[in-house]
């Protein structure tokens, strides 16, 4: 099971990078020949936010399963770098990606001003794209 959730945790990686790099992109787009924000950008940005979240929850679930997770916690684990980037600074960093395209998501549904949702999108999603893109392992991903 752990082997079957950790590689769909890998291809759902790749939608993510997809749908988030879309949202910015197309609201990116949308901004520039001043096209008025509609259902299509709302369900741009909001792809993006579902297949983080979604992407999270895989997540936590693997970090239960994983001997490289929740089980790998202690002092000795913090001197190895490799088990101090899947115990730690991935799961952080991609938390963090999250927190931030959500807040982004959120801020820009309240406002009434579409040049202003175009930018709390662009610039939010932006964000927790660059997390979590730092903080891929990349070696063992592809």
């Amino acid at each position: 099971m752990y082997i079957a959730i950790k590689n769909f945790h890998s291809i759902i990686a790749f939608f993510l990078l997809i749908f988030l790099l879309f949202a910015i992109l197309y609201n990116a787009y949308s901004w520039s020949i001043k096209k008025p924000f509609d259902k299509s950008n709302k369900l741009a940005a909001l792809l993006g936010m579902i297949s983080v979240h979604t992407q999270f929850l895989l997540g936590l679930i693997l970090y239960c399963l994983s001997p490289l997770g929740l089980s790998n916690i202690s002092g000795e684990a913090m001197k190895n770098a490799n088990s101090r980037f899947y115990m730690l600074e991935h799961p952080f960093t991609m938390i963090l990606g999250l927190v931030l395209i959500t807040i982004g998501y959120s801020k820009a549904m309240r406002l009434t001003d579409g040049n202003a949702k175009y930018k709390k999108i662009m610039v939010f999603y932006s964000l927790g794209l660059i997390l979590f893109l730092s903080r891929i392992p990349w070696s063992t991903w592809l």
